[in-house]
């Protein structure tokens, strides 16, 4: 199956032999994907609606992989038992949600080893909250596809050794996006600064208070992306 530039980017994130639980998982791509590539050895395709599962049902029965891939109907990580999958793969929604997910399946972290996640917004939330929960980001990259930029994380619980890193701009941007000086986050960077000064520039001459308030917003966002940007040159 030919997966898009970011569907492809989340399957190489995952672990060869894995047990992978796909939440989210829209037409069901990632899962057939993985199982027909012999990286995964099952998997359960995973969505909160009827409509994308359906989809993905016709996917799994087309490619003749119904013994190898499952469909369930979940809230996130609700109906997953313990030691089912040992990789789940959260993608294709905002931030706050994929907190949520995690937070409500605190119960099984113990038992996963790995998470890809790829959040579409909120990154530096889920960042801090993979910090303050005690999870590691061991590694990270950013794609652009069709003009947009996504984020895909590789995250473990094991805890790193060394000092930690808790600079605004490593939740905001991620820290080994910046040791590593991504290309598309330098791309990223340098699209967000033009985007701020342009609201900039709309807001001057404006002394309004709500104004006011949001030009000195607008300079500290403007400074954290310097910031950055003089990380990855």
């Amino acid at each position: 199956m030919k997966l898009s530039r970011r569907l492809e980017t989340i399957a190489s994130f995952v672990p060869e032999g894995s047990r992978i639980a796909d939440i989210g998982t829209d037409h069901g791509y990632i899962p057939i994907h993985l199982v027909q590539e012999g990286k995964a050895k099952y998997a359960i395709a995973m969505d909160v609606r009827k409509g994308p599962l359906l989809r993905a049902q016709a996917h799994i029965q087309e490619a003749g992989l119904q013994a190898h891939v499952e469909v369930r109907l979940s809230d996130g990580l609700l109906k997953l038992e313990q030691n089912e999958a040992d990789c789940v793969v959260i993608a294709g929604m905002g931030g706050e949600l994929i907190i949520h997910i995690l937070e409500e399946g605190r119960n099984l972290w113990e038992g996963i080893s790995y998470w890809v996640l790829s959040p579409h917004s909120e990154l530096d939330k889920v960042r801090r909250f993979l910090e303050e929960q005690e999870f590691f980001i061991e590694r990270e990259t950013m794609i652009k596809e069709e003009g947009k930029f996504y984020s895909v994380m590789g995250i473990s619980r094991k805890i790193k050794t060394g000092d930690k890193d808790e600079r605004e701009i490593s939740y905001r941007y991620g820290r080994s996006l910046l040791e590593s000086k991504d290309p598309v986050l330098k791309d990223y960077l340098k699209k967000e600064e033009e985007q701020l000064e342009q609201i900039m520039s709309g807001l001057t001459g404006s002394q309004t208070e709500a104004a006011v308030r949001r030009m000195e917003e607008l300079k500290l966002e403007l400074a954290y992306n310097k910031e950055a940007q003089d990380a990855v040159r």
